[in-house]
């Protein structure tokens, strides 16, 4: 009985337990914050080997476009004629639209310009949107996109189609690569971004081969009819799963279910603070309709001005950064070289060698070479120990013995030596994919790897591949030797290699696995050594544990 008399009963208890939460507002928002410290937990789909495999997929679609356009039998050949008057009919884009070499040369490049604008601005929007739903929409415009190339009438449709393929593309470029990284296993990191990257030069080989197919017993519009089919699928995916999250950011559900709440506190402290009085009251706290639409909107103008803000201070961290400006100089002259190989190679190799299936061999070599070549770039850099030392070290030695052997295979008359020193060189070539990548994300810290990435992506474009190719049709156009052309273009390889031999003698911290290491995260729940009794199952040592974000 004395027992029983002692026991407080459930009424008791509840009134209890809202007298303390009353008297102790903190303490709500303590508890509020317990609940959304904790990293999310993994979807039931996800593995990290299945994340990876769809994203190589994903990536291999996206490149499989570049190479599509890139194909003589979706890209064509313009109307000729010759001494005698006789003309042979066009083929393809160029022939059906009537295209110089220029308008050709812009066409491959006009995606880039949506890409560019694009990568940025998804790079700023994973700060407040799940990342993983950004791939989504992306994915979606690419679609859309892709759909809208096989039905255009004209030149100036395709090429705003292109543009918006360069916006689908730019969602996923930014933000793959740090999930990845995110989920690679310690020792294997630049191992897997090699698989990923790998994709690149596979997907473009690819293209070639389905684009001359398609291309030549079809027409080059089911070409882009048939990507928009393979990327549906995906871009439904981007939407029905449950989310992944980005380390280095905190929930944005959790943002999502917090902030309103902490808005119509404050607006509540202000209102009774000035005695507001209106008309309509919203949930009896004395707030009017209209002052809280008005506080919406100034939340809402304060929140873009924030963000405007926080891009400009974390895009001058990057350009401060010298490891990774080197990096990023090197990656612009290499893929200025790489993009015109992979518009104009099919078309050089056809009139300098006279090949018969240009699409087919350049597109069997890429194929091999990028497989080959861009793993093993990974997992040599991993077997060395990756480190971004390390990295510039295999970036200048393979780029630098790349660029000899095809330039040395241009040089020669014969078709035999040329496929197999163009080989050797593409294979070489292809070994800086997986190690400049490396080098873009651990030179930063985790929360800039995405907009890394996007102004990696949108230097590489608007100063290599976007002018390269039109670059290269004006320089032909002018001197009409292709061979001289090529060898011309190849040259710029050495000075890639000599931006990243710079690299190797700049002071470098892998600041990803800095910061894992001694940030302190801002969740006021960082300092709290224990819970409160029935405030969670987690002890003391869990809630410390939630603080360690796992090293990128």
């Amino acid at each position: 009985m004395a027992s029983l008399s002692s026991t407080p009963s459930m009424e008791e208890e509840k009134e209890g337990s809202v007298s303390v939460q009353q008297s102790n507002p903190q303490s709500q928002h303590i508890a509020a914050s317990s609940s959304t410290m904790d990293l999310p937990s993994n979807p039931s789909w996800f593995t990290p080997k299945r994340l990876l495999f769809i994203f190589c997929v994903v990536n291999m679609i996206n490149y499989l476009d570049r190479g599509t356009i890139a194909s003589n039998g979706v890209n064509g050949k313009k109307r000729t004629c010759d001494d005698k008057g006789i003309c042979k009919s066009g083929s393809g884009i160029q022939g059906d639209f009537d295209l110089t070499n220029f308008q050709d040369g812009l066409l491959s490049s006009a995606f880039m310009v949506g890409l560019l604008v694009s990568s940025p601005v998804f790079a700023s929007l994973a700060k407040s949107h799940n990342p993983f739903r950004l791939i989504g929409v992306g994915l979606s415009v690419f679609t859309l996109a892709t759909a809208g190339c096989g039905a255009a009438p004209s030149f100036w449709f395709i090429a705003i189609c292109r543009m918006l393929v360069g916006v689908g593309e730019a969602s996923f470029i930014s933000l793959a690569a740090p999930f990845i990284d995110d989920n690679a296993p310690i020792s294997q990191k630049t191992a897997w971004l090699a698989v990923f990257y790998m994709c690149i030069p596979t997907g473009i080989a690819f293209g070639y081969v389905y684009g001359g197919l398609v291309g030549e017993h079809l027409n080059w519009r089911y070409a882009f009819w048939g990507e928009a089919l393979l990327m549906f699928p995906f871009a439904v995916f981007g939407f029905v799963v449950k989310p992944l999250q980005l380390k280095g950011f905190s929930s944005v559900e959790s943002k999502k279910a917090s902030t309103p709440m902490e808005t119509v506190s404050a607006v509540t402290d202000d209102l009774d603070a000035s005695k507001v009085k209106g008309p309509i009251l919203v949930g009896g706290d004395g707030i009017s309709a209209d002052e809280l639409n008005k506080t919406s909107k100034s939340l809402d103008i304060h929140n873009f001005l924030n963000r405007l803000s926080q891009f400009g201070n974390d895009m001058k961290v990057l350009l401060v950064d010298k490891v990774y400006v080197v990096n990023v100089l090197g990656y612009v002259a290499y893929t200025f070289v790489l993009g015109a190989y992979g518009y104009w190679g099919p078309k050089a190799g056809y009139n300098i060698y006279h090949m018969k299936s240009a699409d087919m061999l350049f597109g069997g070599i890429t194929v091999v070479c990028g497989i080959f070549g861009t793993i093993a770039g990974g997992f040599i850099l991993d077997h060395m120990s990756a480190t971004i030392n390390h990295a510039f070290i295999l970036l200048s030695g393979a780029t630098f013995l790349g660029a000899i052997s095809c330039f040395s295979a241009f040089c020669l008359r014969n078709l035999y030596g040329f496929l197999v020193l163009f080989a050797v060189g593409e294979l070489l070539l292809f070994a800086a994919q997986a190690p400049v990548n490396f080098v873009c994300l651990h030179c930063v810290e985790p929360s800039l790897r995405p907009l890394a990435m996007a102004m990696s992506t949108v230097s590489i474009h608007i100063f290599g591949d976007v002018p390269s190719s039109p670059l290269f049709g004006v320089v032909q156009d002018h001197i009409n030797n292709w061979r001289t052309t090529t060898l011309m273009l190849t040259s710029i390889f050495v000075l890639a290699a000599g931006f990243w031999f710079i690299g190797i003698f700049l002071p470098s911290v892998d600041k990803c696995t800095d910061e894992n290491e001694t940030q302190v995260s801002p969740n006021p729940m960082v300092d709290m050594k224990t819970l409160p009794d029935g405030n969670g199952d987690k002890g003391p040592a869990e809630v410390q544990d939630s603080n360690f974000r796992p090293p990128c």
